[in-house]
């Protein structure tokens, strides 16, 4: 089993906890309101301050290069969403912490697999009432490539790293997900 399919065995719980979280649910039935939006770019924006320099930070140039890392920066795009919605900018009460390459790979898997349903979600929500003021700058941030680039990082993910390693990715991937199920 690659390790892309183990993850996402393995973090199915944390996915399914998030979306209660944040309400996924209304999304489809059209009854997600602005204040739900408010939230989830809140929360992300506090898991982004948080993890992302940490993240880019802990991986080599071999990953850098490999993943496009500089065309993977959402925290400034979210900051956009902040400010469009009139929301606050805070300071990182403490960044977390990765004690390995594998584990920031991991916790890269959860902010990169969001921008899949990111996509889904800016889709949804432009055809919703009351939205058709929002920029969607996060969860639009690769537009038509949206496809392309999670490949990549799948691929990349998929090719480096060895079954020795799979517990270390998991354990980066349950860290970011538990912050974000928590940080509200």
């Amino acid at each position: 089993m690659m390790v892309s399919e183990y993850l996402k065995q393995h973090t199915a719980e944390y996915h399914d906890a998030a979306e209660k979280l944040f309400n996924s649910a209304k999304i489809f039935n059209k009854t997600f309101t602005l204040e739900d939006y408010k939230k989830i770019i809140r929360t992300n924006y506090l898991m982004l301050l948080h993890s992302e320099d940490e993240i880019f930070r802990s991986l080599s140039d071999h990953f850098s290069e490999k993943l496009q890392l500089d065309s993977r920066k959402k925290l400034p795009l979210i900051e956009k969403d902040l400010a469009s919605l009139a929301l606050k900018t805070s300071s990182a009460s403490e960044e977390l912490e990765f004690s390995s390459e594998h584990e920031a790979l991991g916790a890269m898997y959860v902010i990169e697999g969001s921008t899949l349903g990111g996509n889904v979600i800016a889709k949804q929500l432009s055809k919703t009432e009351g939205f058709d003021q929002v920029t969607f700058n996060f969860f639009g941030c690769y537009r038509e490539n949206t496809g392309p680039m999670w490949k990549n990082f799948k691929e990349v993910l998929d090719g480096e790293v060895t079954e020795e390693n799979y517990n270390e990715v998991l354990a980066g991937a349950k860290k970011l997900y538990t912050f974000l199920l928590n940080v509200n």
